[in-house]
């Protein structure tokens, strides 16, 4: 018995066999000098190629559900995108050698192109230009991919990497669970094995060279692990573990229709962190009760010139369709939030190389020294705003200039639109994310400023008790327990509760049951989290009621001895009120 590590992207627990897909043997593409009268020949061979696996990838929809259809559809996006045809035709023109090579070329670059911003998003979507335009030269070639259609129902997939294609394959024939050293949480796979419950994990080294066909496998994905031929034993315990997931999904399958709300009356607000209209389309299907936190700098890297090349109405289509599919409940869209540790591909358009990001030109700071970029997504959402229940969200605020100057530039956008004769709601709340100390402490002002408040718990504890959470040699010392946390968030939560504004939580504090508990007795009721916590937070919530948790707030000794009269004195001082 042997026992490997990985990293979970969709969580649950599979017993099988091990199915290895190889892609060691990948097609030699021939470096061929050919004549001019040969290219005429060669490019009408490419248009039957990219015809060919445009039909393949239609045939491959039929019967998907929704998250597929999505993906398969950014596939067919990409086999019609007349600017990287055009390069291709380009690249073969003005080359002497055969086209199959051409094609590899230009693939080879721009996945090379993506994959140098360092992000994973990013690396995840090379992935996919490989896996499009790959059959494409598969078909130049005379050649097919690997055939996955007769794999049996009880195998547990381990690879190097898979392409998009071949998962949809693979979970359309009922495998158990996938292990791959390649992939991301954000990846195409990762996002369909959480849309069928297919445990996954991926960062697993040669994961091709430890296992033999048919062995049998444990895959925990909640653990992180792999255990390679199981004992008897190990192996009754995880069959017995399978079968008590089941059960228990059954079960929370029946909060999905029900209200957040306590044993004793209280109801709780939960809404969904998402990326993407994929997850906004599982957050529905979960039970979400509206869209707590969409985080749109994932939609700024659709494109390989990054946040330069997201266009008004790419953003501005997006925002729709996610405000009509939540129909009347909340969407909560947050501007750009790149830089620091988010995103650093948009490092290169700062204006100079940045010796502590965390610290530097990130979040809004970023979008008021780039107008011409927050203006573009402002009029996006803006436009969008008649779809829905719409609030956008300002990340990263520690003064109030930021939200005076947000709101100047939405008054000239409102201009514009009057002006355009295009319609929009004038009545969007604007809310600021409480994420700093600064922002923590002047809650009290800066509620004057702004609509409601969002707690980014992970940033917020990060910057109160100076840990990077990235960072391994110090990550222990991480923890949304320490006093110093507990009592911010508490400070916040009396504030708006007297002036009263609008406060949710939305970092990962708010997905963790011992958390909630505390967020409860701070007198927090609504919760943003993964949409796939939010039947598991319900079932908590019914079974737990507000007095209970009154001895945490003692334990913490938070209103009696910081909160309260700190606030006390803050009014003495300033009885303007809000």
């Amino acid at each position: 018995m042997k026992i490997y590590h990985g990293k979970s992207v969709s969580q649950g627990i599979a017993v099988g066999n091990a199915f290895i897909v190889n892609h060691n043997e990948k097609p030699i593409i021939p470096k061929i000098k050919i004549t001019k009268e040969e290219k005429v020949h060669s490019w009408a061979r490419f248009e039957t190629a990219l015809s060919d696996v445009t039909e393949y990838y239609k045939t491959l929809k039929e019967g998907s559900n929704k998250e597929q259809s999505d993906i398969i559809d950014t596939y067919l996006m990409m086999l019609s995108d007349a600017t990287f045809i055009t390069q291709i035709k380009e690249e073969f023109d003005n080359s002497k050698y055969n086209l199959e090579f051409c094609v590899k070329q230009c693939t080879d670059d721009m996945a090379s192109h993506m994959r140098s911003y360092g992000d994973s998003y990013f690396a995840d979507r090379a992935n996919d230009i490989e896996d499009v335009f790959g059959r494409v030269i598969l078909s130049l070639l005379g050649k097919t991919s690997e055939n996955l259609d007769d794999i049996s129902e009880n195998s547990i997939v381990f690879a190097e990497n898979l392409s998009t294609s071949e998962a949809m394959t693979l979970f359309k024939n009922h495998v158990q669970g996938i292990v791959l050293k390649e992939g991301g949480v954000s990846s195409h796979i990762s996002i369909i094995a959480r849309t069928y419950g297919i445990p996954a994990l991926v960062g697993v080294e040669n994961p091709c060279e430890i296992v033999d066909n048919g062995n049998p496998i444990v895959l925990d994905a909640i653990k992180s692990i792999i255990v390679i031929n199981p004992d008897k034993m190990t192996l009754f315990d995880y069959s017995k573990k399978v079968e008590e997931l089941k059960n228990k999904q059954i079960e929370l399958d029946k909060y999905r229709t029900k209200k957040g709300q306590t044993k004793d009356g209280t109801t709780i607000r939960i809404y969904a962190n998402i990326s993407s209209l994929e997850e906004a389309e599982i957050a529905k299907q979960e039970g979400a009760d509206g869209i707590g936190l969409f985080r749109t700098e994932f939609l700024f890297m659709n494109n390989e010139e990054s946040v330069k090349m997201a266009t008004e109405n790419e953003q501005f289509k997006v925002y729709s369709e996610v405000l009509k599919l939540m129909e009347e409940k909340p969407v909560t869209i947050r501007t750009l939030d790149c830089g620091g540790d988010k995103i650093t591909s948009f490092n290169e358009i700062l204006t100079s190389e940045e010796k502590n990001p965390l610290l530097g030109c990130r979040a809004i700071r970023f979008c008021l020294k780039r107008p011409d970029i927050f203006k573009t997504q402002l009029r996006a959402l803006y436009r969008a705003s008649v779809n829905g229940n719409l609030k956008i969200l300002l990340p990263m605020v520690t003064n109030f200039s930021q939200v005076t100057q947000t709101r100047n530039l939405i008054k000239e956008i409102q201009a514009e639109l009057d002006a355009e004769n295009l319609p929009y709601n004038k009545d969007v709340k604007l809310g600021i994310m409480i994420e700093t100390p600064c922002a923590a402490i002047m809650a009290d002002d800066l509620s004057r400023t702004c609509d409601f408040f969002s707690i980014g718990s992970n940033d917020l504890t990060q910057y109160l008790i100076a840990v990077d959470r990235e960072n391994t040699t110090v990550s222990d010392l991480y923890s949304e327990l320490n006093p110093s946390v507990l009592r911010t968030i508490a400070w916040v939560s009396w504030v708006a509760k007297t002036t009263k504004t609008p406060i949710s939580v939305c970092g990962e504090m708010a997905s963790r049951t011992e958390m909630i508990k505390y967020l409860l007795t701070f007198g927090i009721r609504d919760l943003s989290v993964s949409p796939r916590s939010i039947s598991s937070i319900k079932e908590m919530l019914a079974n737990c009621t507000i007095s209970e948790l009154s001895e945490l707030e003692s334990n913490c000794l938070i209103n009696k001895t910081i909160v309260k009269p700190a606030y006390e004195m803050l009014k003495k001082i300033d009885k303007t009120g809000k």
